[in-house]
C-alpha cells in the first residue's frame, strides 16, 4: 500500500509512542538516516519510513508470521529471527504493539523485559 507523507509521519509517531513507552527505550538515527529504537544500545525495532516495521520475532511465532503475506524475512537479519511487517490498510495497531513488545522482550535484559505488560 502506498502511504502519503502525512500518513507515514503519523505511523512513525504511533510507532515512536509504542517503542519509547518501554523501559529504558531510546531512539537513535544510525547509518546516516535509519531510525531505530534501542534498549541499552541494542536495537529492538526498525520502523523504516513508517510503512513497515522490522522486529525480532518469537521463534515459536515465526512460522505463522511468515505465512502472513504482509510479513517477510528481514534482509540481513532473517537468520536471527527478524521479520518485516508491511503495513496494510487499516493498520492493526494492537498487532504492531504486540510485535514491538515481543521484540523488546527478546532483546532487553531480563530485568527490564519483566517490567513489560503483555501486549
Amino acid at each position: 500500500m502506498a502511504f502519503t507523507a502525512a500518513q507515514l509521519a503519523k505511523n512513525l509517531e504511533r510507532i515512536r509512542t509504542i517503542a519509547l513507552a518501554l523501559p529504558e527505550a531510546t531512539e537513535e538515527i544510525t547509518w546516516g538516516t535509519d531510525l531505530n529504537f534501542r534498549v541499552r544500545k541494542k536495537i529492538f525495532c526498525f520502523p523504516g519510513q513508517g510503512g513497515s516495521i522490522c522486529v525480532k520475532a518469537d521463534k515459536d511465532e515465526l512460522p505463522a508470521l511468515l505465512e502472513d503475506p504482509r510479513c517477510r524475512p528481514a534482509p540481513y537479519l532473517a537468520r536471527g529471527g527478524w521479520i518485516v511487517l508491511d503495513f496494510g490498510a487499516p493498520i492493526d495497531w494492537d498487532e504492531v504493539r504486540e510485535l514491538i513488545h515481543t521484540s523488546y522482550c527478546l532483546i532487553a535484559p531480563k530485568t527490564l523485559a519483566k517490567l513489560v505488560e503483555p501486549a
